[in-house]
This record gives C-alpha cells, structure tokens and sequence, in this order.
C-alpha cells in the first residue's frame, strides 16, 4: 500500500484548506501556501479557497453572537473586561475591529460572537468580513509560500515516511484501546 500525499493535497486540497479555515485558519493557510510553492495546487486558488473558509466561518459566528451572544458572553466571566473593551472598540472604529479582529490573540473565534452581540450592522460586517478574509489569507498564503523553501525538504522526508508513521499511530491506538478493555473488564468483574 503506497500513501500519496501531494496526491490527495492535489485532489482534496482546496476543499480541505476551506473548510480547515471555517474553524481555525492560520495552520492550513501556511500549509496551502507550502504545497502552492510546490506546485500541487495553485496560490490563487489556496488564497480564493482561505478567504471563502474565513469568511463563512466568521459569518456563521457572527450570526451565533448576533442570536445567541449576550447569553453565550455572559459565561465567559473570566474575560469581561477584554469583552467590554471589545465593545467599546467596535462602537468607536467598528470598520477597523472587523478587519482586524483575524489578527487579534484570543479573540479569532469569540470576535465575531462579539461583534455579532453589538448588533452591528449584518451588511456592514458581511462587507468588513471580505476585505479582512482577503488581506489575512494573502498574508498567511504568502507567508506559507515562502516558507516553502525552507519545509518542502522536511515534508519530502516525511512522506517518505508517512506509512510507517500511520502503522505506528494505529498500533498505539489498538494498544490503548485494548488497555481499556481490559481494565473496563476488570473493575466489572471485581464490582460482580
């Protein structure tokens, strides 16, 4: 059995790389820009398949926040003071926090839940939520495309190895699996 990698990036790579970046982005941008700089797939189409990723996943937050926020930001007591000064900055430069809002430590994923809870205007953020998505997968791609020279040899060996590693992998699993059946086993034969 041969495992073909840059064959399956080739054949799954966008919709992997979209749908990688509806959740969390920067890894898979890096990683598309990598296989861009080696050619199995194009830049446009990682930068076109990053953006639609970010921008759906932070359209599909926004609308939790907008729904659901108020009741979803009032659990996380431990961050009210960062909530609160998120607020004030999408009322004083709303334009700026979208866009920015990919770039900030902490708040990738709870941002848009944010910006939706301050009823934002849902054309405004759909708009922000575009250019942002293009300046932030540009950035990412880009960077992942450089980046190529210096990991491609790295990943050469890797998938030379990839095999080897995935009978590694299943072998621990079984074993921890088998571990847990035998101890399951045994608290139900000393709790009898």
């Amino acid at each position: 059995m041969h495992f073909d990698i840059n064959g399956l990036i080739t054949q799954y790579g966008y919709l992997a790389l979209f749908l990688g970046c509806i959740a969390e982005g920067e890894t898979f941008t890096l990683l598309g820009g990598v296989a861009a700089h080696e050619g199995l797939v194009q830049f446009t189409g990682v930068a076109l398949a990053a953006m639609g990723g970010g921008i759906v996943g932070d359209q599909l937050l926004y609308w939790l926040g907008r729904r659901y926020g108020a009741r979803i930001l009032r659990r996380i007591k431990k961050h009210q003071d960062k909530i609160v000064k998120a607020n004030r900055l999408i009322k004083r430069r709303p334009s700026l926090f979208v866009i920015g809002v990919r770039f900030m430590y902490g708040f990738r994923l709870i941002g848009p839940v944010i910006i939706g809870a301050s009823r934002l205007n849902p054309m405004k953020f759909f708009l922000l939520n575009i250019v942002g998505a293009a300046i932030w997968a540009l950035i990412f791609v880009t960077l992942g495309y450089f980046a190529g020279g210096i990991i491609t040899p790295w990943l050469h060996k890797l998938d030379q190895h990839v095999k080897h590693l995935l009978w590694l992998v299943g072998a621990i699993v079984f074993a921890l699996l088998l571990r847990w059946i035998i101890r399951r086993w045994h608290t139900r034969r000393a709790d009898q």
